[in-house]
Formats: structure tokens, sequence, C-alpha cells
């Protein structure tokens, strides 16, 4: 095979459609085509990678400064590929395994994590919000997304009929589709009195009839339309701001605060680890671990 399958390997993946998420699938997309265009830039042959081209590449990205994180995504990539197309996969080389483990060894730096939104600064944001529709939807979707443990594309996939009240005044809440949850098994999550409160108020106004439970709100009005996840990381930052955070520490806050500092807050509280994993979904204590390394809590005191 050779370079002449440039035009094929973009309906190759067309058969990937539906199998990922389109997250997924747009990071394949993009990182195949940084790959490809850089064979082609250095007169290589692209498909079947050989090893050593694969490690060329490998040395390009880190000499550029790319983290770890992406240069091990676009390798996860490469290996995609090749085995779409009926090719070898290069990256079981011993030689491209120990291109990665100098690069991996050469950046020792921990990876970057949002700043915890633990229930400190989550009193905080909720008590700026404005005495507005925008501001009840807003407090709701802050309670609820810390209770939840909730990614922001967690919050926005969430439904009406997902929201249940119990009779002790809290919500049993079916997160339904998440990022370690590709077939949409759903998990069951709880939440706090306050929570139910805020949702209760927020769906007072919103009304019966719309099936997003965060909608957007036009001239005053809730459509029936659920919320980006842009707008949940933008209502966080807004509300760190609006709690008068420096503007050094808003660019710290996102959406994923929100989870962040829940798992620190339930770890600080005595929780420990299973029941931490079940009220976030955690199905991995490494994973797991990386959420809890920055929680402020000293066991000795």
């Amino acid at each position: 095979m050779t370079n002449s399958h440039n035009t094929d390997w973009r309906s190759e993946f067309s058969r990937l459609e539906g199998a990922f998420s389109p997250h997924t699938l747009r990071a394949y997309y993009t990182d195949i085509g940084a790959f490809v265009d850089w064979c082609e830039a250095e007169g290589l042959a692209w498909l079947p990678t050989a090893p050593e081209t694969l490690s060329r590449h490998l040395n390009s990205m880190a000499a550029r400064c790319l983290k770890f994180t992406t240069i091990r995504r676009r390798l996860y990539a490469v290996r995609r590929l090749n085995m779409l197309m009926g090719a070898p996969d290069p990256t079981r080389d011993l030689g491209v395994e120990l291109a990665v483990r100098r690069i991996r060894r050469a950046q020792p730096n921990r990876p970057g994590q949002a700043r915890g939104l633990t229930g400190d600064v989550l009193e905080k944001m909720i008590g700026v919000q404005p005495d507005s529709p925008w501001g009840l939807r807003n407090r709701a979707i802050l309670s609820l997304g810390y209770d939840l443990l909730a990614r922001r594309s967690e919050i926005t996939a969430l439904r009406t009929g997902d929201v249940t009240w119990r009779s002790d005044g809290t919500l049993e809440v079916i997160v339904r589709r998440s990022k370690a949850d590709p077939f949409g098994m759903g998990r069951l999550a709880f939440t706090s009195k306050r929570s139910a409160e805020l949702v209760g108020e927020w769906l007072a106004w919103r009304g019966p009839e719309i099936t997003p439970l965060f909608c957007g709100i036009y001239r005053g009005v809730a459509i029936d339309r659920a919320l980006s996840g842009a707008s949940v990381k933008l209502l966080v930052k807004n509300a760190a701001r609006a709690a008068g955070y420096d503007e050094s520490v808003v660019g710290e806050f996102s959406a994923h605060s929100l989870r962040v500092g829940a798992a620190q807050d339930l770890l600080k509280r005595g929780h420990d680890t299973a029941a931490i994993m079940r009220a976030g979904g955690w199905s991995s204590l490494t994973v797991l671990g990386r959420y809890l390394a920055k929680a402020e809590h000293n066991v000795w005191t």
C-alpha cells in the first residue's frame, strides 16, 4: 500500500460512525490529518506506517513541545488508521515503544486539571446569581452538577424525565450517557435537598413541556433546546468572576471543576473510594486518584 490511499482513509473512517462518540471521531480526523500532512511534507509514506516513520513523527511532536497526552492520542489514532486500512500495527514495534517512553520521561509534569469547585466556592457562585430566569437555571445547574459529579456533557444531556423526586426531599437522577458509558447504560445518582429545591424552582418557571432539563432562554422565554457544553463552561467562569475571584483564578475554573471539587469534598468528608467512585461513575482507581491528587486533605489533623 502507498500514499495513493490518501483520498480513501476518510471514507474508511466513516465506518466508525455510530460506534464512537462525535468527539472521539473529530479527534481521529484531526490527528490522522495532522499525521498524513506531516508525512507528505517529509516525503514519507504514511500507509502502511513504518515504525521508523512513526518514531520520527513522535519525536517531531515532542520537539514542538506538544503535551504527552496529545502525542499519546495521536499514537492511538495512527494505530486505528492502520487497523482500518488492513495494515500492520506499527505501535507495537519496540522502537516505537522506546520512543514513547523517552518522551514520557522527558515530560514529568503532572497532568493538567481544572481547579476544584468545592462546596465553599459553590456557595459563593450560587449566591451571586441574579434574581431572574437565568439565575434560576444557573443555580440549579451549579448545584445539580456538583451533586452528580457531572461532566458538562452529562449536564446538557439530562432530560426532564431523568429526574425523580424522593420522599426525603432529594432527587434520584439517571445520568444516561457519559464519556465512560459510550453505550448509554446510565448510572443512578442522588442529590442534596438544596439541588432538589433549586431544580424545582427552575422547573416551576420553565414549565413541563420542554424535553431538556436545562434549556436555552430567549428574550425571557424558555425554548425547547438543550444548552451546549460551552454554555455550561461559560456559566462557571462567569459565576467565578461574579463571585469576585481574580481573573487568573477564573481561568482555572471550567465546567469540569464541578466534578473535581465534589470528589475532593467527598474525600475530605471521609467517604471511601468505593463510595466516591459510585457517586461519580468512575471505574478506575487510577483516574479517580488524579481528581483527588490536589485535594487539601491532611490526614494528620
